[in-house]
């Protein structure tokens, strides 16, 4: 499988060049085999999900993959998409980059965290993009970046530590300045939001703005008496950090350890990813309430194909010690609070820390996964937050 992996990907240079994905039928043949052969725990004494994966949901997902999902499918939509890689700092980057048809867009570089990838953005590219052909105006057109983190997809995997936010941050000014980019904008949640954070903290030449769909604000003393508000964001983050962060724990410090299992066992990276899936989207009980399996797969078997497991899990090593909030931003920050995530902070709080917060906006419906799940109001939120920006 490692030699398999290697050939995916040709080595890059500082040139920009294109990138065609194609994965070999052996690897899709050996998937397939890995998971006839699959091994299960006996069956939870619980009836939900508070041990995790359930024993039939697991055996569903994973015999769909098997029979039914279609790899060539995706592959072929990821083709459909100008991929390229280019060398920063030693650094092979895989990225996606569209260039809207209309010549005042507005460039974004758009981030993605774990365990998302390029699979999360499939449905809003080309929206953004082109948006007269898909209901908006001609004024909200992106030129649209989109780069696969270190160690994520196929971006080259570290083999030295220290590709910290603040270093992905740098590689992306540099990425953005190498495509020609005078003036741009950037978002992200999750890692994403962490790197994009990074960027409003650099400040590089030409950046903009930035948006955030999961913001890192906490004030330094939590007020004795909480608004509702308040209390949401205070409890959200209590039980994140109770029992919902046992696989941040394990990555943050122990990721060579777990990549061990997830890269032998396609069902264990598949149950690593599915349950946050289920723990962090807006469903109704089920991870596929949000997300269809092919969607859920696409971006499992982007994991798998390129045996990123333990080289993606090590951001949290990478960032165990830093610190996400308390720093403050000058430049524009847009933000927007989907009623599923994580952890979702007060208007009240993020003007502490974003003191030229120029838009604020709780969606209705949606999770951690943003624009994956809600793609349509993702793009919404997009043409509003950095409306007022292209008039500067």
């Amino acid at each position: 499988m490692s030699k398999a992996r290697e050939s995916l990907i040709p080595e890059a240079s500082e040139q920009v060049r294109l990138f065609h994905i194609s994965v070999p039928q052996e690897a899709v043949d050996n998937l397939r085999a890995r998971l006839r052969a699959t091994r299960f725990p006996n069956e939870q004494p619980v009836t939900d999900w508070s041990q995790g994966v359930p024993l039939a949901q697991a055996r569903a997902l994973l015999q769909y993959w098997e029979s039914q999902y279609d790899w060539r499918r995706f592959e072929t939509e990821l083709n459909s998409f100008p991929n390229f890689r280019t060398s920063i700092e030693g650094l092979g980057i895989h990225f996606i980059h569209v260039r809207s048809p209309h010549p005042d867009a507005l460039p974004i570089l758009l981030t993605h965290g774990w365990p998302g990838s390029i699979a999360e953005f499939m449905k809003i590219i080309r929206p953004l993009s082109n948006p007269t052909e898909y209901g908006g105006r001609a004024q909200d057109a992106f030129h649209v970046v989109v780069p696969s983190l270190p160690g994520f997809g196929f971006s080259d995997k570290p083999t030295e530590f220290g590709w910290n936010l603040s270093r992905i941050a740098s590689a992306w000014s540099l990425l953005m300045q190498r495509l020609g980019y005078r003036r741009w904008v950037a978002q992200g949640g999750d890692w994403g939001a962490g790197v994009t954070t990074a960027l409003g903290h650099l400040l590089p030449p030409g950046l903009a703005g930035i948006h955030l769909n999961w913001q890192f604000v906490f004030p330094t003393e939590i007020p004795e008496h909480l608004s509702f508000e308040q209390q949401r964001a205070v409890g959200g983050a209590k039980l994140f950090l109770g029992d919902g962060n046992g696989y941040f724990r394990q990555q943050a410090t122990r990721p060579q350890t777990i990549g061990y299992a997830l890269s032998d066992s396609p069902a264990g990276q598949a149950m690593w990813i599915y349950e946050k899936f289920y723990s962090w989207t807006d469903n109704n009980g089920s991870p596929e309430d949000s997300l269809s399996r092919d969607q859920m797969l696409d971006n499992i078997s982007l994991y798998w194909f390129t045996n990123t497991a333990a080289s993606s899990a090590r951001i949290y090593w990478e960032n165990k010690g830093a610190s996400f909030s308390g720093r403050k931003l000058s430049l524009p920050v847009a933000a927007t609070v989907f009623p599923r995530e994580i952890y979702r902070a007060p208007r009240s709080w993020a003007e502490q820390t974003y003191s030229n917060l120029v838009y604020w906006n709780e969606a209705e419906h949606g999770g951690h996964f943003a624009a994956f799940e809600e793609p349509d109001i993702f793009v919404a939120e997009m043409r509003s937050a950095f409306r007022k920006l292209r008039e500067q």
